[in-house]
């Protein structure tokens, strides 16, 4: 019942607010649910990077997250190939390859 009463309240007084005013509040809401960057040192780059050459290696599962967009992504799959020249690592998951941008990585593990 409380939450029905809540949800009449939204109504009505969304249906009183100015376009502006709902952009706004579009606006500070994404802002509320952005995530800032983790800044990598050199440690935690060569660490990556020793992770997904293992990972290529044992052809095991591994769990890639990355940020993007103020938001943190996760991948679930096997490392098929590191390309150092485009700075792409090819993840093979049950929906087929996902092409991920080695800049975006955040941490990678193993997950076997």
């Amino acid at each position: 019942m409380q939450e029905h009463l809540r949800d009449r309240g939204r109504k009505k007084w969304t249906a009183l607010m100015l376009p502006e005013h709902l952009q706004l509040l579009r606006e500070w809401q994404k802002e509320d649910t952005y995530t800032k960057r983790t800044e990598l040192s050199e440690w935690d780059l060569e660490t990556i990077h020793e992770e997904l050459s293992r990972a290529k290696q044992r052809k095991c599962q591994t769990l890639i997250q990355i940020w993007r967009d103020g938001k943190v992504v996760s991948f679930r799959g096997t490392v098929e190939h590191l390309d150092p020249r485009l700075s792409l690592v090819l993840l093979e998951d049950p929906f087929g390859i996902e092409r991920i941008p080695a800049g975006e990585i955040i941490s990678v593990q193993h997950m076997d």
